[in-house]
């Protein structure tokens, strides 16, 4: 199966079907107890986070928010770059990145050609007649075509016009260079990269951020029992201050990489006039965009009730810092997944539009025409349209896996032969597997590579007697950290598939985002996750775990005499 999954002979999710046949047939384990490990809590709360992120997206509440962010941050090319990994980063923690890639990068273009074609001429009319006015509609309609072109998710190739060209307009029209074409084309680069590279590092953040992190809580719920501690509250205490420390230092490499310190955010510039009409047509376009979609709709507004509500759910269901809602209940009876499901249920039954009965009817009587049933915040076919049910496969491919090396005695196996490494002092382990681990999923799947490495992992740990959540965690972090090929993840594809950034701009680009990123994770390993999780002593519950995986494969080895 690793194999398979690594070269990607068949579909992935195809290969995560394969313990259904092959572990029955070899009588490793029964096909009633394989099947239950396809449909486990943590495949709930991946389909129950994954609908509330499809319902983001179909009434545009993303959008808005990145909008409304990058007005906020202010048409300077600096600041934009920061108002495009913002909402990048924060949208990513919750839908899918590929997802937040694809919306935020049309964006960015637009955004991007208008800055780039203010900077790159300065227009000035001969002729009397061409007042203000006239220049500042012939700025906006040069706006809305490169808006035009970019949603249609097209290359955008602007003409520079010669000297002295004879519009249709009859308007004669100078054109001054003033920005150097390397500049230029850095800031198209840079603003690009940022958009991918920041969804990568937000979807660290969260267990429900990226598939690697599920992976994760699947696997240490299966070998451990549950008894690992780890839930959403708990991870994103930990990978939180990770998130912000890998996104600035994302932020500030790129400025200095691709918009040069001059124009970095160490510098400050005073404001020339050239710089305020710059200004002046970003955010134009901005704001055309912005009032495309309109006032914020009924819909808008509940699925973001529903956003908050979940967010606001997961965070407070347990907590080391206060008595949770999830502690109220019986112990053991709620998870993750409880709320994920109840507000995903819940999208199916919210209208989409006002109710037009009893004190819920429009004042104004816009809809007393409109009697019928309101369409929902969510229907089945938009979930089965976009649903990615290949990673609820691949999720149980890797737990029945787990499964599997349990009860044969692989998993204790693996223990005895792994403490060779017991000499190896742990931190020191553990850059040797963070850099290693960040090395492969560049050309790998970073889910296959969690699903291979994790349970090796965790058996190592127990084999040489160091806490499993101080390998594992640096380790499923480090899967998501991919940044320099095109083929690492979808969001560096899609920034690749628009012909702006080379793969040698990405990999020298991608290399020392990795190194930080890895620098990254084994500081927060060794100082507040040490703390928070409590690993410089070795849990019980491992012992427990090591223990059965002993009376197994001893029971295995009397069988096989």
């Amino acid at each position: 199966m690793a194999v398979f999954w690594v070269t990607e002979t068949i579909p992935l999710p195809v290969t995560a079907l394969l313990p259904m046949v092959i572990f029955p047939l070899l009588g490793v384990a029964d096909a009633r107890e394989i099947s239950r490990e396809y449909l486990k809590d943590t495949n709930m709360l991946f389909v129950g986070g994954f609908m509330m992120a499809v319902a983001v997206e179909r009434w545009n509440l993303h959008k808005r928010i990145a909008l409304r962010v990058l007005l906020l941050v202010g048409p300077e090319p600096k600041w934009l770059m920061l108002g495009f990994m913002l909402p990048s980063a924060f949208l990513s923690m919750w839908i899918s990145n590929t997802a937040t890639t694809a919306m935020i990068v049309p964006i960015a273009r637009a955004v991007v050609e208008q800055l780039i074609a203010t900077r790159t001429s300065n227009v000035t009319a001969t002729e009397d007649s061409l007042d203000q006015n006239s220049l500042d509609s012939h700025s906006v309609s040069r706006a809305s075509a490169i808006e035009t072109e970019v949603r249609h998710i097209q290359m955008i190739n602007l003409r520079k016009p010669p000297v002295n060209e004879k519009r249709e307009n009859s308007y004669d029209v100078t054109v001054v260079q003033v920005t150097k074409p390397n500049d230029l084309d850095g800031i198209r680069k840079g603003m690009t990269l940022c958009v991918a590279y920041a969804a990568t590092c937000g979807g660290v953040a969260t267990l429900t951020g990226t598939g690697p992190n599920l992976v994760f809580k699947g696997q240490t719920d299966s070998l451990f029992n549950h008894d690992a501690g780890v839930n959403f509250t708990s991870w994103f205490v930990f990978a939180f201050p990770c998130t912000v420390m890998s996104l600035m230092a994302c932020y500030v490499w790129l400025q200095v990489n691709f918009l040069g310190i001059r124009n970095s955010v160490f510098v400050c510039k005073r404001r020339t006039e050239d710089r305020l009409k710059e200004q002046a047509a970003t955010e134009v376009l901005l704001r055309k965009e912005l009032n495309a979609l309109g006032p914020m709709t009924f819909a808008e507004v509940m699925v973001a009730i529903h956003f908050i509500a979940l967010a606001l759910l997961w965070l407070t269901r347990e907590s080391d810092f206060f008595r949770g809602w999830g502690n109220v209940l019986p112990a053991g009876t709620a998870s993750d997944s409880t709320p994920a499901i109840l507000l995903a249920i819940s999208l199916f039954i919210v209208p989409s539009a006002r109710p037009n009965f009893l004190c819920l009817r429009s004042k104004n009587g816009r809809d007393s025409n409109n009697p019928g049933p309101r369409v929902a915040l969510l229907d089945w076919d938009t979930v089965t349209h976009k649903f990615s049910w290949g990673i609820v496969l691949l999720l149980g491919g890797g737990y029945a896996l787990a499964l599997a090396c349990q009860k044969s005695g692989l998993s204790q196996l693996l223990a005895s032969e792994l403490t060779v490494f017991r000499d190896i002092p742990p931190w020191a382990l553990c850059i040797i597997i963070t850099t290693m681990i960040a090395a492969i999923t560049e050309v790998t799947s970073n889910v296959a590579i969690a699903t291979i490495f994790l349970p090796i992992l965790a058996q190592l740990s127990v084999g040489i007697g160091v806490h499993p959540l101080y390998l594992m965690i640096p380790g499923c972090m480090s899967t998501s950290f991919a940044f320099m090929l095109p083929v690492a993840t979808p969001p560096n594809a899609i920034v690749f598939s628009y012909g702006t950034v080379r793969v040698l701009d990405m990999a020298k680009a991608g290399l020392v985002l990795n190194l930080i990123c890895v620098a990254i994770v084994n500081l927060a390993i060794n100082t507040w996750g040490y703390a928070y999780f409590r690993l410089g002593e070795f849990p019980d519950w491992a012992n427990r775990t090591h223990s059965v995986s002993n009376q197994i494969g001893h029971c295995v080895n009397v069988t096989t005499i």
